[in-house]
């Protein structure tokens, strides 16, 4: 039997001749490492030797994940699928995927959250263990299990000020992105999705978001969550950044390269634990502070569950929704105000 080759994209090939027509016939699988070489190998094999495809129960956990990220391809969002592709071709265990169908466990699946558990964090191991269960509910629902999942570990530290944040990055070309976040609590993707054209009449509108699958930019005509498409009052010092920007979109950064950017002029100013993500939980730290009831920081933040904040069950008022855009614009207004640009070597 033919050996697969590498290919220089990292997928692999293998060419079989046709017992029939004597001519070569090519496999090929995008699935990185060793997984991808013994799948195309298993599948060139079948065809040389005309066997039937195997019932869904004795195929390997390999094949019945992958059969369910492709069923929910068009249905789930593209960056879901691209992490599930992830999880199954370089988190999930060979000796785990090698395993057919029926002979899978409670056991079986509990010893594999014990290896992903020596190896990532517990959220990480909590995505992984929802792909195999929705996989097996999919295809194997006589199968019930229960598992223990390692226990998530709660992030406990001291986030820096608002004066703190401005005073690292106003006057460089992070300023208006970090703003976006800390200030009205937007997400990278969506500060990525922002466009000019959004901010008119001094509003600022959040309709869709710009993600990176497989290494590519993907603009979605949607947010996260229907509550994430909203529109806020533009702060005059945030208009007068959009106005300066040259092109159609707010910046052409990628998630990885804002992410990168941050994190470094927050270590050269010396906090080496604080995220990009952290600065939605400072925007609603602050309002916190100011007393913003929930619903109104929910409507501004664009959360919909209680694990962030509790759910809006009623409208928000628009006297009364003014009043809160006043005291929070205020309020980070004069932090802005009274606080000089601090230098720091990032090289």
């Amino acid at each position: 039997m033919a050996k697969a080759k590498k290919l220089p994209s990292g997928s692999w090939r293998v060419r079989v001749l046709d017992p029939e027509t004597g001519k070569y016939k090519s496999f090929t699988t995008k699935v990185q490492g060793l997984k991808g070489k013994h799948l195309v190998e298993a599948e060139a094999l079948d065809y040389v030797t005309g066997r039937k495809p195997r019932p869904l129960n004795e195929q390997p956990l390999r094949q019945v994940i992958g059969e369910y990220i492709e069923l929910k391809e068009n249905i789930l969002s593209p960056t879901t699928i691209d992490k599930y592709r992830n999880i199954l071709n370089k988190q999930l265990g060979d000796l785990f995927l090698d395993t057919e169908l029926e002979k899978v466990t409670g056991i079986t699946i509990q010893k594999e959250i014990n290896r992903l558990s020596g190896i990532y964090s517990p959220k990480t191991v909590y995505n992984a263990h929802g792909l195999i269960s929705a996989a097996i509910k999919t295809f194997y629902p006589q199968l019930v299990y229960k598992v223990t999942l390692p226990k998530r570990r709660r992030r406990t530290r001291q986030l820096p000020t608002a004066e703190t944040i401005i005073s690292i990055f106003k006057g460089t070309e992070m300023e208006l992105i970090v703003l976006l976040a800390m200030w009205q609590g937007f997400r990278a993707s969506e500060i990525r999705g922002l466009k000019k054209s959004d901010f008119r009449d001094g509003r600022m509108y959040v309709e869709r978001v710009v993600v990176t699958v497989a290494g590519k930019a993907i603009e979605k005509p949607y947010a996260k969550t229907e509550n994430s498409i909203r529109d806020l009052r533009v702060p005059s010092v945030i208009q007068d950044l959009v106005d300066k920007v040259e092109g159609e979109y707010i910046t052409e950064l990628s998630g990885d390269a804002i992410y990168k950017r941050f994190v470094r002029r927050m270590k050269a100013a010396g906090y080496n634990d604080v995220t990009f993500h952290d600065l939605r939980h400072l925007n609603a730290s602050v309002m916190l502070m100011l007393g913003v009831p929930d619903k109104y920081a929910m409507e501004r933040g664009g959360w919909s569950t209680t694990s962030t904040l509790k759910r809006v069950y009623q409208e928000t008022f628009t006297d009364e929704r003014v009043r809160i855009d006043d005291l929070i614009d205020t309020y980070f207004q004069k932090v802005y105000d009274d606080t000089p640009a601090i230098k720091y070597d990032t090289a």
